[in-house]
């Protein structure tokens, strides 16, 4: 008969045990973390979620790229969105399987995902020719396009949606979240443009509002474009009360009338972080389909 003090001790040591076993189960998030980039001539930050299981071993992981809004930095997925706390409990409950979340900073300096229509500061430039490649040289990442995704809310859903749009041999899925969905109407544009920049030239204004603005990118497409556009797994989710509904119903018409397969939500809220978060554990779910072999 074991004594009580024998019990105690194999109490203590089962309960160490469980600990243990739970802390291995957690990922990291590492908030800030930087890369020297010689085209915006400036360092950046990125925040970036290592999943559980990481450290011990020597396993390469599909990526999300994970984009905030205006207003925020590379933290707001971290502070707001409580990246780490949902990826840890989706992994674990086997919804979605192991993945890297790389979480860059759009807001410091100039704020936004795009090159700059005078080409003073080309981010979009610096994205993939620099933060794509540091992140797969430095972490275990799978680099076939089969293993890379992006999603974004409000402005990083633009920056989701035209990352996508540009550069679809890059990527297996895409989930824009209350996505601002670029320019519509090019006398609108050229309008709030030239108030804010009186100094730019009749092609910079075209050439950017051609190349922001969906329906001129599918319009000019090639076919073997169009294909990779359509071999994209699309989420497109924005709630009824959200103040950019319309242009998301507009861009679920428009990938309709080219043929393009997507799913397109719209659910009970508003342009809130209690949205996101609802949300993210159906990205990470969705995407982590397009990683898995059918």
């Amino acid at each position: 008969m074991k004594t009580f003090k024998q019990t105690s001790i194999l109490c203590i040591l089962f309960l160490l045990a469980i600990s243990s076993f739970s802390y291995a189960q957690q990922g990291k998030v590492f908030e800030t973390r930087i890369i020297q980039s010689n085209i915006l001539k400036a360092d950046r930050k990125y925040s970036i979620y290592l999943p559980p299981g990481y450290d011990e071993t020597d396993r390469h992981y599909p990526v999300l790229y994970l984009l905030h809004g205006a207003g925020d930095d590379h933290t707001g997925w971290v502070q707001f969105g409580q990246v780490q706390h949902i990826a840890d409990n989706v992994i674990a409950e086997g919804k979605a399987g192991p993945m890297i979340i790389v979480m860059p900073d759009a807001n410091t300096g100039v704020r936004g995902y795009f090159n700059a229509i005078d080409g003073k500061f080309n981010y979009e430039e610096f994205f993939f020719n620099e933060l794509i490649p540091h992140i797969e040289k430095n972490y275990r990442v799978r680099s076939e396009r089969r293993y890379r995704a992006i999603a974004g809310l409000s402005m990083g859903g633009g920056g989701t949606i035209f990352y996508a749009l540009h550069r679809p041999e890059l990527f297996a899925a895409a989930a824009p979240l209350s996505a601002a969905t670029g320019n519509w109407d090019r006398e609108l544009f050229r309008n709030n443009i030239r108030e804010r920049q009186p100094d730019v030239t009749e092609a910079q204004l075209e050439n950017y509002f051609v190349r922001h603005s969906i329906p001129s990118i599918l319009e000019n497409a090639s076919e073997d474009e169009l294909k990779q556009i359509k071999q994209i797994r699309w989420y497109i989710s924005c709630g009824d009360d959200d103040f950019l509904y319309e242009g998301n119903s507009r861009l679920h018409i428009l990938f309709r009338k080219n043929g393009i397969p997507h799913e397109y939500r719209v659910k009970d809220g508003g342009h809130t972080w209690s949205y996101w978060r609802m949300e993210l554990p159906l990205v990470m779910e969705f995407v982590s389909l397009s990683f898995m072999q059918h």
